[in-house]
């Protein structure tokens, strides 16, 4: 019955906030650093396997490879928002339609992305500076990513959906299946079959169709919260418009934090091979480090949802100060450990002392960041759970184009060291906190559900 209950979806409108908020949490974060373990061991095999020009060539697809999925996750977020609301507020009709809904969406989405963005993938990475001698693998990579994109796009669209039912459980457990058979796959395509980069990318494909497909699985046998036929699955202008209303802020928030990932990628390539090397590994730690900020912000996001849809706002608040407690505090704890810990994090990598020096360096420039991230996440969590996804997607347009690309710029021009690009990423962080924090004190997002209270 204990198991049983794991994988059920979970009502969060009522019993203590605090609790709701771990119990939901806590797998999640697990999960989270384990769907983060894909390109971790992509980049751990690459460099180990091929050297660190291939470590590079991985490392430059990824802030491309990130702009191209932006529509994966505008759906999921509307998705997780509606799923959550119409949850709370016990209306299953509603809530069959959004989930049909979100189905059809990913497939017309994935059928779009995989015919034509591969075209455009190695203009684009000329046009990033990417050095000629990786320039090959890299197109490689990426395109076989993006055919085999059906498998990101259902796992993120579909663990949005269960989340938003309050399972976080489901989908933690599907990553750990997904991510030990990508350990072993990447092993045996890059080392032993001697597949180079294509293994890496088709290992990862392999693994997230995986979760996707559990994940569907999941969906189809809780038919005792929602309904799933052929009738919910043919798009309705209501719900189709309410993912596109709430999910097209959170996408564009993203493109737009891509955008710039981009223009940074390029002036990041633009000092060599050792430096962009010295970056992937960089973002493959920085993807664990800021994994329990990302993690709290979507459970509260959830914890809004529902108990804004059952019209309880008072328990919002409440979980808001608990969230904004625990987010930091765990974010402290991996940050110092970071800090303890970055040369042999680093080392994992590479074997490379000035590659492992330049990455130590940064890890350090942004360690004070990630707290003020934690912080800030929580309360742009509540303002998406509520259904306000527009003041977000303001932030985030203004943090990351008018503050934090201009600055790295700034720095890198005047001090003449690549290490400046990260400032720029320090300061939109905390602009982004004092910003989430003015946005949730005094804006109106308590009047933006899709269900009126």
């Amino acid at each position: 019955m204990r198991l049983r209950t794991l994988f059920s979806a979970k009502d969060m409108t009522v019993g203590k906030p605090w609790k709701n908020l771990l119990i939901f949490t806590v797998p999640m974060l697990i999960g989270n650093i384990v769907q983060q373990l894909y390109s971790t061991v992509d980049a751990i095999v690459v460099g180990h396997y091929i050297g660190d020009d291939a470590l590079s060539a991985v490392g430059g697809t990824m802030a491309l490879f990130f702009m191209l999925l932006v529509l994966f996750i505008g759906v999921s977020s509307g998705a997780g928002i509606m799923v959550s609301q119409y949850f709370g507020a016990k209306r299953r009709e509603d809530l069959s339609h959004t989930v049909g809904a979100c189905i059809t969406l990913t497939i017309i989405v994935v059928a779009f992305l995989s015919v034509f963005a591969p075209l455009g993938t190695r203009p684009l990475l000329r046009l990033l500076n990417t050095p000629e001698g990786i320039i090959d693998w890299s197109v490689t990579y990426i395109n076989i990513m993006l055919w085999g994109s059906i498998g990101v796009a259902s796992y993120n669209i579909l663990s949005g959906i269960l989340r938003g039912l309050g399972d976080s459980f489901s989908p933690f457990i599907y990553l750990v299946i997904a991510s030990v058979t990508s350990a072993v796959l990447n092993v045996l395509f890059v080392g032993f079959f001697g597949w180079g980069v294509a293994g890496a990318a088709v290992s990862t494909v392999i693994c997230q169709l995986l979760s996707g497909l559990l994940c569907l699985r999941r969906l189809m046998k809780m038919q005792d919260v929602f309904d799933m036929g052929f009738k919910y699955l043919i798009p309705t202008k209501k719900y189709v418009m309410q993912v596109v209303r709430l999910g097209l802020p959170v996408g564009a928030s993203h493109a737009v934090f891509s955008v710039a990932m981009i223009m940074l990628q390029s002036l990041i390539n633009s000092f060599g091979a050792s430096f962009m090397a010295a970056n992937t590994i960089v973002m493959k730690i920085d993807g664990y480090v800021i994994m329990p900020a990302f993690s709290f912000s979507n459970a509260i996001m959830a914890f809004t949802g529902q108990n804004m849809g059952a019209g309880k706002p008072d328990r919002v608040k409440q979980a808001t100060r608990q969230c904004a407690f625990i987010s930091v505090g765990t974010c402290v704890v991996v940050v110092a450990a970071i800090l303890i810990f970055g040369r042999q994090l680093s080392s994992l990598f590479t074997s490379t002392e000035e590659i492992m020096d330049t990455s130590v360096s940064i890890l350090r420039i942004l360690s004070i960041g990630y707290i003020t991230l934690a912080f800030a996440n929580v309360y742009w969590g509540v303002l998406r759970g509520a259904g306000d996804t527009m003041t977000p997607m303001w932030a985030s347009f203004i943090t990351t184009i008018a503050i934090r690309v201009p600055v790295a710029y700034l720095f890198v021009h005047y001090t003449g060291r690549p290490e400046g690009i990260f400032y720029g990423t320090l300061v939109a962080w905390f602009s982004l906190g004092v910003y989430g924090f003015c946005a949730y004190k005094f804006g109106k997002w308590r009047t933006k559900g899709i269900i009126r209270i």
